[in-house]
């Protein structure tokens, strides 16, 4: 029965919000949502037209608040709710709820998120369609001899894994029997945390498999579409990181045997709306089921832009209860499409989780490029909810186009403010091996992907462009003689001098006027150098160094700078011209957060010997769970908070008494 969306409720936060609004507004919907407190600055908040404050900050005070949510609908008059992905989406109780409350619920029947859900009903049901699966065995207890007699069917390596819930939580790969039990007990915390749920099972790890995916359609009426694969193989912490479609390994053979699995198990378990079947695939060809989406997948644009289909637009229409509009012998593949996840991670620290305010923010456009962005210059990245803030994706006639365009954007996308993936993403896109399609779950294990800083040419250039900057900032600024440089004087006199700091490295740039209105500039020891042209438009500035124009976008906020020149991106750091007194308290031995977050657990208690390496405490920021080492060997002196405790960048974990040292 049909059953038009006049206003639909989008339960998320960020891009998925803003991309699903886009379809549901062309469509006719009016789109509205629900936001937490820390994210009321996002883009995606201005572009509904209406939303509830969900007051709260963590992920269970807001968006996992399925009765908020359901309250949030009806004071918004929402008649429809499309859950996105994370979060509610894969929650078959609240699909329930959806429904009972007299809405329409965009995705799959409440049963079929529960059998799906629930990998070890999945694997079963796929089983008996004659879908592939790999062997499994439960693991119960914690006890670790029950643990190898349970994993013996398996056998090593092999993957631990969470029966409940997916994004790589509760994960974890075992090679050695003797860590099995550890892994047991972390994967099972980390996935009562996140799913409530502490259920495990292990199967045979693959080594260099391929991660693949398959996107499928189903309406009311029995029809079901397979818009072809994506590969997903390139992850760490199993947390995707490039997605791409079509794979480059596999041929057009082994994707209709892909299809017909895919059609199978759609068929087999009643499926309707958007979902993704992801399978582990061998490099003989062979493939075997992994587990089912029931909802839409962070990496559907590759999919959409090769097939030109908006898998958005086809959601709404199942719930509607109208056909799919698309048929599978009508469906074609054209050209490749390559995404990348932009991360507020730091690349050099562990890929720690950033937090804190993105100064600028820019993506350039093209009609091959896609940038579906949750956040814009201004806004606010928490501690709180996952640190994906972009998905840039490039479509191209073939692979390698794709791969260089994409490339090519990330080199012009300027992200200032909290530290990003950039580098690293664009690191992998000109790896040889990724051009080559070698792409496997261990890719980054197996390569070394190195980013690299920019080159000491672009950081002085940098310094430059800063100083002249700062420079142009202070005249402006000036009450009195606004146009005169600063230092001017009749007669020669000492050069003006900024000192900054760029990581580990410090870049003294001495600079003077000269009366043909050009600059003699020097970083460092090096040669003088002469500037002209000096311009500053707006974030823009520009200068010719010894007749090189060079063009930067900039920004500053209070002795932090940062510079965008060519492809590269700088951070500096002004020195102060007068030292200052005072700051933080530096504690000898003490262990601080390396990010905010919260406290799951502490391992150690005062008195106690650990050695270098031993874990002190694991803290959880940003849907992952963080180990804090002990540096070197010593006695716990004091240890400063308790599982649960929230806290910010740079507090004191607890205090540690090296050997040897003295006080």
């Amino acid at each position: 029965m049909e059953r038009r969306i006049r206003r639909l409720l989008i339960a998320n936060r960020g891009e998925i919000v803003s991309r699903v609004a886009r379809t549901a507004r062309a469509m006719g919907i009016e789109p509205v949502g629900v936001f937490a407190e820390p994210d009321r600055g996002l883009p995606f908040v201005r572009e509904l037209d209406a939303a509830v404050e969900l007051r709260g900050t963590t992920p269970g005070e807001t968006y996992l608040d399925g009765a908020r949510i359901l309250e949030a609908a009806r004071r918004l008059g929402a008649d429809a709710v499309h859950p996105g992905y994370g979060f509610l989406s894969e929650k078959a109780e609240f699909a329930r709820q959806v429904e009972e409350a007299g809405l329409l619920w965009v995705g799959p029947p409440p049963e079929v998120i529960a059998q799906m859900g629930d990998k070890v009903a999945a694997l079963a049901a796929m089983e008996a369609a004659g879908v592939p699966v790999l062997p499994r065995a439960l693991l119960d207890g914690e006890d670790a001899g029950g643990l190898a007699a349970q994993a013996a069917s398996v056998g090593f390596p092999l993957m631990v894994k969470a029966a409940a819930g997916g994004g790589g939580r509760g994960m974890r790969i075992v090679t050695d029997p003797a860590e099995l039990p550890a892994a047991v007990a972390a994967a099972r915390r980390e996935a009562l945390g996140a799913f409530g749920d502490g259920r495990l099972f292990a199967e045979p790890y693959v080594i260099d498999a391929r991660h693949i995916e398959v996107q499928v359609l189903a309406d009311n009426y029995g029809n079901v579409a397979v818009l072809f694969e994506r590969e997903c193989s390139i992850q760490r912490r199993h947390q995707k990181i490039v997605e791409e479609a079509p794979s480059p390994a596999v041929s057009a053979e082994a994707r209709e045997r892909l299809i017909a699995a895919a059609v199978a198990a759609v068929r087999a378990i009643g499926y309707r709306n958007a979902g993704t079947i992801e399978f582990l695939w061998r490099g003989d060809g062979r493939f075997s089921f992994m587990e089912m989406n029931t909802r839409l997948q962070v990496e559907h644009p590759v999919t959409e832009l090769i097939t030109g289909v908006d898998l958005v637009r086809e959601q709404l229409r199942v719930a509607q209860g109208l056909p799919l509009s698309v048929r599978q012998d009508e469906l074609r593949m054209a050209g490749h499409a390559i995404e990348v996840r932009l991360y507020a991670e730091d690349p050099a620290a562990g890929f720690l989780p950033q937090a804190g305010r993105v100064r600028l923010f820019s993506a350039p456009e093209a009609p091959w490029l896609r940038v579906d962005a949750g956040i814009a210059s201004g806004s606010e990245i928490s501690p709180y909810f996952d640190p994906m803030v972009a998905k840039v994706i490039a479509h191209g006639p073939t692979r390698d186009e794709a791969a260089v365009r994409l490339a090519a954007a990330l080199d012009r996308l300027t992200v200032f403010g909290p530290p990003t993936n950039r580098d690293f993403l664009r690191a992998v896109l000109r790896h040889p091996a990724f051009l080559a399609g070698e792409t496997t779950t261990r890719f980054l294990e197996t390569h070394a992907i190195e980013p690299g800083g920019p080159p000491d040419e672009v950081l002085a250039q940098a310094a430059v462009l800063a100083a002249l900057t700062g420079m142009w900032l202070r005249r402006r600024a000036a009450r009195v003689q606004a146009t005169i440089p600063p230092g001017w004087r009749n007669n020669p006199s000492q050069d003006q001098r900024t000192d900054f700091t760029a990581g580990e490295r410090t870049l003294e740039v001495r600079y003077a006027p000269r009366r043909d209105g050009s600059w003699r500039v020097a970083v460092g020891e090096g040669a003088p150098s002469e500037v002209r042209g000096f311009d500053v438009a707006g974030d823009t500035v520009t200068a010719e160094l010894d007749g090189l124009r060079v063009t930067a976008r900039w920004h500053r906020d209070g002795m932090s700078w940062w510079l965008h020149l060519g492809e590269h991106q700088v951070e500096l750091t002004e020195r102060p011209r007068l030292p200052e007194r005072g700051g933080r308290e530096s504690i000898a031995g003490g262990l601080t957060a390396p990010m905010p977050g919260k406290v799951v657990a502490v391992t150690v208690k005062p008195g106690q010997h650990v050695e270098a390496g031993d874990v002190v405490a694991i803290l959880e920021a940003m849907k992952m769970e963080h180990r804090l080492f002990a540096g070197a060997a010593g006695t716990v002196r004091e240890v400063r908070v308790e599982p649960g405790a929230q806290v910010a960048l740079g507090d004191v974990i607890a205090v540690i008494d090296e050997e040897g040292a003295t006080s």
